[in-house]
């Protein structure tokens, strides 16, 4: 996922893109105990997405703050 992408999305959109990012990572990090992980570089793609899209939403609040 690239940062251009994340930032068209709406706040909605990421929220619900994060959740189900943490799920995901959270099922990799199991795979990973149980030596069941296929592509270990999984986790880095999806902790990086996880942090753009907190990135985003940071920014998101932060301008929104300042227009009020």
């Amino acid at each position: 996922m690239k940062a251009a992408e994340v930032r068209e999305m709406s706040t909605e959109e990421l929220e619900s893109k994060l959740k189900d990012l943490k799920a995901e990572l959270f099922n990799l990090r199991f795979q990973l105990t149980i030596n069941q992980l296929e592509n270990p570089m999984r986790i880095k793609a999806v902790k990086k997405d996880i942090a753009r899209i907190k990135t985003v939403l940071r920014e998101n609040e932060l301008k929104n703050s300042a227009e009020a």
